[in-house]
This record gives structure tokens, sequence and C-alpha cells, in this order.
């Protein structure tokens, strides 16, 4: 099976997050099987906000949590922008907020898919070992965010020190409307 598995587009300007999971919950290979999944669950509104910054293009490191080795597991995309978490309307779920409505939702979820499997899952000893990683919140001790930002120099070196590349990544061809909203976005407007 090969380690590749979804042709991403760009945005102009990516950005690059961390996405972190427990694997016997959800894991990478989990991902691979599904090819699309929502984000969700999310309980904390640092990580939440995170989640709404997302654009649909950014890639994400797949992040394994709890496990041993804890350690990158992949890339994702971000395939949809966030939207309510739908667990947050839902009685029978653990993620259930009962002071959600859905004129008012607190939570968001974005959908990712499937980009790069790693051959191995890169230990966060050694991300710990890379000088791009030295300021990352990750390697700090109590960070239980679980959607972190990183840099591109944060995510190429994880890449490089995972022994990985990406295949070639054409910029995604905006619409009109989309290339006014991001013009927009990047103004402050």
């Amino acid at each position: 099976m090969s380690a590749r598995y979804l042709p991403p587009m760009l945005p102009a300007s990516p950005r690059f997050w961390l996405l972190k999971s427990e694997p016997h919950v959800f894991g990478y290979p989990d991902l691979v099987r599904l090819g699309r999944e929502p984000w969700n669950g999310v309980r904390n509104y640092q990580a939440r906000n995170f989640l709404r910054e997302m654009r649909a293009g950014d890639l994400c490191l797949f992040y394994h949590s709890n496990a041993k080795p804890a350690g990158v597991a992949g890339v994702a995309q971000v395939v949809r922008e966030a939207y309510p978490d739908n667990l947050q309307f839902d009685p029978e779920s653990p993620y259930y907020d009962p002071k959600s409505t859905p004129e008012n939702p607190r939570w968001s979820m974005v959908d990712v898919a499937p980009v790069l499997a790693f051959p191995a899952v890169l230990p966060l000893d050694t991300l710990r070992a890379l000088p791009e990683w030295q300021d990352s919140p990750l390697i700090r001790k109590g960070n239980r965010l679980s959607v972190l930002p990183v840099t591109e120099e944060q995510f190429t070196a994880a890449l490089a020190a995972a022994g990985v590349g990406l295949p070639d990544i054409p910029a995604r061809r905006l619409s009109r409307h989309q290339r006014t909203a991001s013009a927009a976005r990047q103004s402050g407007r």
C-alpha cells in the first residue's frame, strides 16, 4: 500500500498545525481507512479558536498522544473549514454541551483527510532534539492542547526527521470570490 493518499491542494499561503489524538481512540490508520473525517470533540477554547483559524488546504502533523512512543504518525490536510461540532447538541455524547444551541454553537470542528503516512512514528524525543522545535508548546511540560499551530520550519523539520517529503503540491486555484475573501482576511478587514 502506498503511503500517499491525497494530492494536497494548498492555498496561496498555507498554515501548519499539529492535531493530537490518542491512537487507541482515533489514530492515523483510522483516518486513512475513512478517507475524510471531522475533527470533533475539542472542548478547550484556545484549541477551538485554532480550529476556527484553519483554512482549507492547511497541512497538519497528526500526532499520536498517550502512546508508546508518542509522536507524529503522518500528515493530514484540512478539507473543510470550521463549522459547528454536531456532538455538542447530542445528549448521548460525552461531548454534549447543554449551554450550546444550534443558534449559538460554542464548539467547532473541521474536516481532515490523510496526505502522507510516516514509515514509523516520529517520536516526541526526536522533535525535542530538533532546533526548530525548541520554542514549540508541544515540548513544554503541561501543554495539553489538542490543536496547536506550528511554523513552516517546524513542519519541514519534522518531515525531514521522518525521512519523508510531500508530493508536489500545486497552489489551489481560487475562485474570484475566494481570492477576495482571502485578501480581506489577510488585510484584516
